[in-house]
């Protein structure tokens, strides 16, 4: 046979300036990347964008957002209620910093002491909103948006590296993604809040603790305790993983220690630097103590509240008959999904990592009809569910997820955010 001449579209391009094989090579992983993450990310994405359309349009359809001052609520139009309550304050540091202070309620003798302050909120997720504005160009509401939807699309990503890591099956992973896009209280995600950045960091810290690189760990874990004070619980996850893997000399002592001394790092960091502000060390646990009426409780206004609930009667603090109904039900359904989980023998680091944040939700004071949103960093608690559906068929779980989507943009988006307080 004759040879076949080559042609110019048979032989390699040459690119001058770079070596033979690095711009094949970054490609090659980033297609990598898309392939493995892709469908999860696409399936968060359908869904969460089904759920956000229902949202709002429950909105427009109310008007009520009109009636409420932008702060609280309410808006020129459907759109500022995403940016309401926390999102005000997140917008507030991001355009004028912190000023970190006590300052006591004139002639107050109970429940609120002393006068709302900024520093309540943890810097990272502003940061990036102001971060993203400046190189963007778009207003803070805007890169606030951005921040939360972009983190959100790595959350997904996330969550599917750990179950695909723990069930070996990437269909699990693709699942529990679309789980966590229709789950309660995901109208959070995509808000001008800090709880997409947060689950982020957290489902990739535990990821990194799974599969041991214990310096990576320790250092995604320190960023995500300057995101919210729930880190406590990712880091004493993270430490946990670390000391036993310490005992266990399975990866030597240096790592799994740097792993323990960096984790905590950004959360004290912050905690000690408003303490230094206001002159009180225990100036941010005040401050949420006397300004927020957040604080640990031992689970007292859990029990009121669902009490409450149960007999039919608002008598306890926030009380929203909706969005306290719905977490009651949450709060029974727990013990099922904790056992489920723990059935699974899942990796320590998840087994702590969720009883923490669960014990850390139902342990506070606080907007009770928010343990929707307040839960949501306990992803692995759709790991049972996410392994369970996996043997459906596609049309099947379109049918599934596809309706629990519809029904998000009630009951996760406009339940939290128009009949409570996100």
């Amino acid at each position: 046979m004759n040879a076949i001449p080559a042609v110019a579209s048979d032989v390699p391009e040459q690119r001058s300036g770079a070596p033979d094989g690095v711009s094949g090579g970054w490609q090659a992983r980033a297609r990598a990347l898309v392939i493995r993450f892709g469908p999860a990310v696409w399936c968060y994405t359908l869904l969460k964008l089904v759920g956000f359309t229902v949202f709002m349009k429950l909105l427009s359809f109310a008007g009520d957002y009109a009636k409420k001052p932008a702060r609280f609520g309410g808006g020129a139009n459907p759109w500022d209620v995403l940016a309401s309550w926390d999102g005000w304050w997140y917008q507030q540091v991001a355009q004028f910093g912190y000023h970190p202070a006590l300052v006591p309620i004139p002639g107050a003798t109970g429940g609120f002491m002393v006068e709302q302050n900024s520093a309540a909120f943890f810097p990272l997720y502003p940061g990036l909103m102001r971060m993203t504005s400046e190189v963007t160009g778009l207003g803070l509401y805007g890169a606030g948006m951005l921040v939360s939807v972009v983190a959100s699309l790595f959350a997904a990503a996330g969550i599917f590296a750990v179950v695909e890591k723990l069930s070996g099956d990437a269909r699990a992973g693709v699942i529990a993604a679309g789980i966590w896009a229709i789950a309660p209280g995901s109208g959070a995600e995509w808000a001008v809040y800090s709880d997409s950045t947060f689950v982020a960091l957290a489902a990739w810290a535990c990821y990194l603790t799974m599969t041991k690189r214990w310096i990576a760990a320790g250092a995604v874990t320190l960023v995500a305790g300057l995101n919210r004070p729930t880190a406590a619980a990712l880091i004493g996850a993270v430490g946990l993983a670390a000391l036993v893997e310490l005992w266990r000399r399975e990866s030597g002592v240096l790592r799994p220690l740097a792993a323990m001394l960096l984790a905590p790092l950004g959360l004290l960091g912050y905690v000690a630097w408003v303490g230094w502000r206001t002159g009180e060390w225990g100036g941010y646990f005040r401050l949420q103590h006397d300004a927020w009426l957040h604080y640990f409780d031992w689970g007292e206004g859990t029990w009121h509240a669902i009490r409450g609930v149960l007999l039919g009667r608002g008598d306890y603090p926030f009380a929203f008959a909706v969005p306290d109904l719905l977490a009651t039900l949450i709060v029974f359904t727990l013990p099922m999904l904790i056992v489920l989980l723990i059935r699974l023998r899942p990796p320590l680091v998840l087994v702590a990592y969720t009883l923490a944040t669960i014990v850390s939700v139902l342990g506070s004071l606080g907007i009770f009809g928010n343990v929707s949103r307040y839960l949501l960093p306990a992803f692995p608690l759709f790991v049972p569910l996410a392994i369970g559906m996996r043997k459906l068929s596609w049309p099947v779980l379109a049918t599934v997820l596809g309706s629990g989507a519809i029904a998000s943009g009630w009951y996760a988006g406009y339940v939290i955010f128009e009949l409570g307080v996100p």
